[in-house]
């Protein structure tokens, strides 16, 4: 058996993380840009702006935000940079909302 300092163990931790990915999905451009990247399995930064109708810099801070959650992670490929979703910050939202099904 587990005993409560156990359970808490990285619990601040992944509250944190918690917080910084449903904040980053709160946006709606943010939640159609991870959407986006998923379908199209990943994209540079020029082809998910070209999606929208905001300016480049709004599309680049809107990336930045999903990156910083741990959302997207991205590559150089040249002068590219292409953006993947990153699943298992996701997951976190899983078992947050897993708790109100026991």
């Amino acid at each position: 058996m587990r005993s409560g300092a156990d359970l808490t163990e990285g619990t601040a931790e992944k509250l944190a993380a918690l917080d910084a990915v449903v904040a980053a999905l709160a946006h709606a451009a943010r939640r159609q840009i991870l959407m986006t990247i998923h379908f199209r399995g990943s994209a540079s930064a020029g082809e998910i702006a070209g999606r929208f109708a905001h300016k480049w810099p709004t599309t680049t801070r809107h990336l930045r935000v999903l990156e910083d959650a741990g959302l997207v992670q991205q590559e150089r490929k040249g002068r590219s940079r292409v953006y993947s979703v990153d699943k298992s910050r996701l997951a976190l939202v899983s078992e947050w909302l897993g708790w109100f099904e026991r």
